[in-house]
């Protein structure tokens, strides 16, 4: 029986046995496309079969949580919807079946799923998952189709990337929550659920960056300076960062990057500088951009014969890539990574303790903290290239 710690109105804490019933808490509730987002009460039921409730104690804002509400896909136009991937947390009650998590353990939910038995799950050549991969369309919980989160009016909130972490409490599916050790910082482990772990997942696991190696990272957002810490953390000689933004190359320039390109500053295409420097192209080329004119340079950046470029932008427009057909008989391979290519359940445990004895710097990656109430200047500030990563503590 879960027992949980609120306080009263006079804040005086008592104990609330929540397991089993509704809870009322906030949530940030988007409620149209580029609408501020709403802290408001809403209602939470208890998880059903198979899933979990998470009392969550850090968030933080993503491209894909910007773009989502930005409504840049009209696919996942679905409102009022509760958005947030990035987070960690501790077991408020588990549903019926779950039995390798238990109340009060810290973990970590995860947007890319596992459930251990598919047969996307046993294959060592994918980390998807039949039932719990990834999908932005989805709305609605696996068990039966219905939401979890609910007006105080009793109408239906809908849900996001198979996690919702907008909010104090969340209901997620078993195969999406990974148990993590009870002494791994919170707030550092919640960088774990997509940013970190894609871009330098993508760099150890879809690339194989080997030492003395040659890179180049177009986009150096969170992802893309994950990318850039799991090359340097392989011996990587060389490191090239490519962005628009000032700010973003100099902040690089302290976490690896070796060489810094501005295309606003140059009078020639990219790969066309790259290839000068790096004598003849790089090894690999991680496109974090979510642009299909970097893509292509991204692609070019690459040595003939073996350069490989590795996806992980966000691309949401129906536009194909830029490529001929002809351009893969040189050699150049092209391939998109899913959160780093990391099993979640299997093999984030491992990683996560890996972080905890200094594998990865996390704390670099936090550039700002706020409070959940704030959550909309979380989102300016990402809109306005000021963050990677903004902490929110709810």
């Amino acid at each position: 029986m879960a027992i949980i710690k609120m306080k009263n109105n006079t804040s005086n804490a008592k104990d609330v046995t929540t397991a089993g019933k509704v809870i009322t808490c906030k949530a940030a509730v988007a409620w149209g496309p580029g609408q501020p987002l709403v802290v408001e009460e809403i209602l939470v039921d208890p998880p059903q079969k198979m899933e979990v409730r998470i009392k969550i104690h850090f968030t933080s804002v993503c491209h894909t949580d910007l773009g989502a509400w930005q409504g840049k896909n009209e696919a996942q136009r679905v409102y009022p919807r509760i958005l947030g991937h990035e987070a960690s947390g501790v077991v408020e009650s588990v549903g019926e079946g779950v039995e390798d998590m238990k109340v009060g353990d810290h973990v970590v939910p995860i947007f890319n799923g596992e459930c251990g038995d598919c047969v996307f799950c046993k294959s060592k050549s994918s980390n998807l998952c039949k039932k719990f991969r990834v999908d932005p369309l989805k709305s609605v919980m696996t068990n039966d189709g219905k939401t979890r989160f609910w007006t105080k009016q009793g109408e239906p909130i809908y849900h996001f990337l198979n996690t919702s972490t907008f909010s104090e409490y969340t209901v997620v599916d078993s195969a999406c929550v990974v148990k993590i050790d009870p002494n791994a910082p919170l707030k550092t482990m919640t960088l774990l659920s997509c940013g970190v772990t894609t871009g330098l997942g993508a760099a150890w696991n879809t690339a194989n960056v080997h030492a003395g190696s040659t890179v180049a990272v177009f986009g150096l957002g969170a992802v893309g300076l994950a990318a850039v810490e799991g090359a340097r953390s392989r011996g990587a000689s060389r490191i090239i960062g490519i962005d628009i933004n000032s700010e973003k190359l100099a902040r690089a320039e302290t976490m690896g990057v070796t060489d810094i390109i501005n295309p606003l500053e140059l009078k020639k295409p990219v790969h066309e500088e790259i290839r000068e420097i790096s004598d003849g192209g790089v090894d690999f080329s991680f496109e974090c951009a979510g642009n299909l004119d970097v893509l292509r340079e991204a692609f070019l950046s690459t040595h003939e014969g073996w350069g490989l470029t590795v996806l992980l932008g966000i691309h949401t427009t129906p536009k194909t890539l830029p490529l001929h057909p002809m351009e893969l008989f040189t050699g150049r391979r092209i391939i998109g990574s899913v959160f780093g290519d990391f099993k979640g359940k299997t093999q984030l445990p491992l990683f996560a303790k890996q972080c905890m004895h200094g594998a990865v710097k996390l704390d670099e990656f936090i550039t700002h903290e706020l409070p959940f109430s704030e959550i909309n200047q979380a989102f300016q500030l990402l809109m306005d290239g000021k963050s990677l990563r903004c902490v929110l503590h709810l």
